[in-house]
């Protein structure tokens, strides 16, 4: 009889959270075991309890947001609309989720906002939200329509952005509305704007830390994704914004994760992505420390893209690396060296490993992977959960220098991945008016 996920996790948990620390830089690659969830959707973040959090895709076809709680799925549901979802690694070991939801209400200014590059949203307003203890609460606004939450502490303190009452020249349309970046909590409707870098009109924060460090972006309005919304990568200490170093590019410099030695990971484009006005995307993953600067994580050998989305405290890092074609691969960064994560699991996983959402302190780490089918990914997209694998069992299948095919991804495929990375619009665009 095959265990299920939720049986193995809840077993590796309590027996091996004293043993099941990864091994530090520059120790041979681990092994891990790959566990197919069966769950349709995405695993964004995992915390050190191994709950997996991010989307699902329900029987109506409709996204909500997601907690894997060994044993059980939570259907997280949504705030009167149709669609909600986690985009972003959460760590919170207390229960507590947060992340977006779209309404029942039309956008009064016909504004499809952030949100939309993740979830449909149909028209309608989009509400940053908290679930705690099984209920869903709307986090508040800064006097605009829409928002959008994206990270919480261990102490309760949630980060993410809203849309303020001000019209900004700098958007494009249909963006309309100013945006800043918020801290809520940790009392319910206490709310802190974080402001953006001199000389911008908006940021939006991605990611916060138990000493309530908090990481994001600063720029231009422009379409409230991306782009040129993320001119400037910045950390804010006790609500100040500091500048941190990017890539070069003028665009899509982005933060996605900050650890508890604040060390931060994302994305970042590099020079040349401007020309003649028009910005193309060039990222590739960065890693910056406090206290040796940024480093280009790279990608793969003939890849187009990279970013990295989750770090733990160990300075493990997970990430996706892109190929121009329409395929993409989960990677691990471990002791300077990067690793294609679907050459470290099992032979015959279930699933080949697509996307990555998070890692947690047991190195543990959840994605997206594909149903392969006769030699390409299938329309099924899963949560994976990828565990360390001990003893026999990882050594069993070497250390990573197995060759793994990488399978072919159908177009429509393809666009489903970059919507779930917040790619869905990433195309060439003019540098909005200023």
């Amino acid at each position: 009889m095959k265990p299920s996920y939720g049986l193995t996790i809840f077993t590796l948990s309590a027996t091996l959270i004293a043993g099941a620390l990864p091994a530090p830089a520059g120790a041979a690659p681990p092994a891990y075991v790959v566990y197919d969830t069966g769950i349709a959707g995405a695993g964004n973040g995992i915390n050190n309890l191994g709950w997996p959090s991010g989307v699902l895709i329900t029987a109506a076809g409709a996204t909500h947001g997601a907690l894997y709680i060994p044993g059980k799925v939570t259907d997280l549901g949504t705030l009167g609309g149709a669609n909600s979802g986690v985009e972003w690694p959460i760590k919170n070991n207390h229960g507590l989720v947060v992340g977006i939801s779209e309404t029942a209400t039309p956008d009064p200014l016909g504004e499809t906002f952030s949100c939309a590059a993740f979830i449909p949203t149909n028209g309608h307003t989009c509400l940053p939200f908290l679930w705690q203890n099984g209920t869903l609460t709307a986090l508040p606004l800064l006097g605009g329509n829409n928002g959008f939450a994206t990270g919480v502490n261990n102490a309760g303190l949630a980060v993410g952005w809203a849309e303020t009452a001000t019209h900004d020249p700098t958007c494009v349309a249909p963006q309309v509305l100013q945006f800043e970046a918020v801290q809520w909590g940790p009392a319910a409707g206490q709310k802190r704007v974080l402001a953006p870098f001199r000389g911008d009109s908006t940021s939006a924060a991605t990611a916060i830390n138990d000493a309530g460090e908090v990481v994001g972006i600063s720029g231009s309005c422009d379409v409230a994704v991306g782009a040129f919304s993320a001119k400037h990568s910045l950390l804010w200490v006790d609500g100040h914004p500091i500048k941190l170093p990017t890539l070069g590019g003028a665009g899509w410099n982005t933060p996605m994760a900050i650890n508890n030695a604040g060390a931060v990971v994302g994305f970042s484009d590099l020079p040349g992505d401007v020309s003649g006005g028009v910005l193309t995307p060039n990222f590739q993953s960065f890693l910056w420390r406090p206290d040796s600067g940024i480093v280009n994580l790279g990608m793969f050998a003939g890849d187009l893209l990279s970013e990295a989305t989750g770090i733990n405290d160990f300075g493990q890092i997970v990430g996706t690396s892109f190929e121009s074609n329409g395929s993409s691969r989960v990677y691990l960064w471990q002791g300077g060296t990067l690793y294609d994560l679907n050459t470290l699991v099992q032979p015959n996983a279930p699933l080949y490993l697509l996307a990555s959402g998070d890692i947690n302190d047991r190195g543990e780490i959840t994605g997206l992977g594909c149903v392969v089918v006769s030699g390409a990914c299938g329309p099924e997209l899963h949560t994976f959960v990828a565990i360390v694998a001990r003893g026999a069992d990882g050594a069993a299948w070497g250390e990573g220098d197995r060759d793994v095919a990488r399978p072919a991804v159908a177009q429509a495929l393809w666009a489903q991945l970059l919507q779930r990375h917040r790619f869905g619009n990433m195309r060439p665009e003019r540098a909005p008016a200023q």
